[in-house]
């Protein structure tokens, strides 16, 4: 019964408490009475959220957090008691064990609850206090900030939570994304100054491309220092807007060669798709940039493409891994959005052997002129050489590694491999399954095979 249950999860809270007397009572007069569910959750919610010392509050507030998880039904108590606003209101707190634990509560009443959120962002400010705490979080990651404070676990755990929080409020509720749009660049400067993890895509950055992605991250664009109607995107930063692109590319190119290959599936493709937002919204030089840090260069052409270990060649290899699946449509669309979504330029920037596939199961016409626009590109990143329209790789280099790998036949090699193909045919005829006829009978019934004395 979910009595017997609070009573678990409070009992388990005693010895935290031990420092007050009231709230010691209360909680053993809760399990000696069996503790019903509404009033155990009371009592801990008047604690926490009430005017009680901020140890009493916090230790009432890891009771109510752990209730939430473990608890289902107590996350729909608390809300009919009316503490949801409270809880809302208490975010405002500049403390990160306050932000974590309310962050914590208000995300995990996201499911199955009857909260409205609309009313706590509307009514008790619960988009300006998530705002406030991101920003935060950015300045402490910010170049003053680092000199003044030291990052901790606490700090990013705090953060986490703030951020699931805000996921999930911009996931059920859209209508309130615009309520959030001030904590894109915060987010942003989060992701150029936060410490890269080994391997780097876990949190506290995965929570935040997470997040991002939820954003309008058209309307963050602000006014630039010169001209009125000029504006910049934090995506793009006024004074060196290859940046945050660049920032990401060495995050994805970190992933690729670090992280395990099932864990990239779900771990990398919000990156991935924050990138083609970005493409989107990107300026006609800064999509030149990401052609050029993206797609295969001319150097990489040297080899068939998808050989190698740059980016560009990881990101062929991933658009057609059969375990990714999540991933590799991200990445086949990435390298699409590049070409401009024009299937002559795709096949011309990866080669036939990589697009196809794509274009294929998203029904893409291939045009007849690919193939040959690809063998003559001119573009930014093949150079204007002539290269391989299926393989992707240099003609010359390709007419350079044959002649190395593969010398050419002395007369005996050919007269013994055609004596090897005559006798695999015969025996393929002697089995009845297909009719084959030798190559040799059908150039002795063809008038083409001439005997010499």
């Amino acid at each position: 019964m979910p009595s017997v249950r609070i009573g678990r999860i409070v009992r388990a809270g005693q010895g935290a408490w031990s420092q007050c007397s009231q709230c010691r009572s209360h909680l053993h007069e809760a399990s000696m009475c069996g503790a019903q569910c509404d009033q155990g959750v009371l009592t801990l919610s008047k604690y926490g959220l009430g005017k009680e010392s901020s140890n009493t509050s916090r230790e009432a507030l890891r009771c109510l957090a752990n209730a939430f998880l473990l608890d289902e039904p107590s996350r729909q108590i608390f809300v009919d008691l009316g503490y949801a606003p409270k809880a809302a209101e208490h975010l405002k707190n500049d403390n990160r064990e306050d932000e974590f634990l309310i962050s914590r509560m208000l995300f995990l009443l996201t499911y199955n609850t009857k909260v409205d959120f609309e009313v706590l962002v509307n009514d008790n400010k619960l988009a300006d206090s998530i705002n406030q705490q991101i920003a935060r979080h950015a300045k402490n990651f910010s170049k003053s900030g680092r000199r003044k404070s030291v990052n901790s676990p606490s700090q990013d755990m705090a953060m986490v939570e703030t951020l699931k929080l805000l996921f999930n409020v911009t996931y059920y509720y859209p209508d309130l994304i615009s309520c959030f749009t001030p904590s894109v660049e915060p987010l942003i400067n989060i992701i150029l100054h936060h410490p890269l993890p080994s391997p780097p895509l876990q949190p506290p950055l995965t929570h935040i491309l997470n997040a991002l992605l939820n954003m309008d991250l058209g309307a963050a664009e602000k006014k630039t220092p010169y001209g009125r109607e000029a504006r910049v995107s934090p995506l793009f930063p006024y004074s060196h807007p290859e940046t945050v692109v660049d920032r990401l590319s060495c995050i994805l190119d970190e992933a690729l060669r670090k992280q395990e290959e099932r864990e990239l599936d779900q771990a990398a493709a919000p990156l991935v798709t924050l990138m083609r937002r970005m493409y989107e919204l990107a300026t006609p030089q800064m999509k030149s940039w990401m052609r050029w840090l993206l797609l295969p260069t001319a150097k990489d052409r040297d080899k068939p493409l998808g050989q190698g270990e740059t980016l560009s060649a990881r990101l062929l290899r991933l658009s057609c891994s059969p375990n990714l699946t999540t991933l590799r449509e991200n990445v086949s669309g990435l390298l699409f959005e590049l070409s401009d979504k024009d299937a002559t330029k795709f096949v011309n920037n990866i080669g036939y052997g990589f697009a196809s596939g794509f274009l294929v199961s998203h029904n893409i016409r291939i045009p007849a002129s690919a193939m040959e626009a690809s063998s003559t590109s001119s573009d930014d990143t093949s150079g204007g050489v002539d290269f391989n329209p299926i393989t992707g790789q240099k003609w010359s280099s390709e007419n350079r590694d044959t002649s190395k790998s593969v010398p050419e036949m002395t007369e005996d090699e050919k007269e013994r491999e055609a004596e090897r193909l005559f006798v695999l045919f015969e025996r393929l005829k002697a089995t009845g399954v297909i009719d084959v006829k030798n190559p040799v009978e059908q150039a002795i019934d063809d008038g083409r095979f001439e005997e010499l004395d």
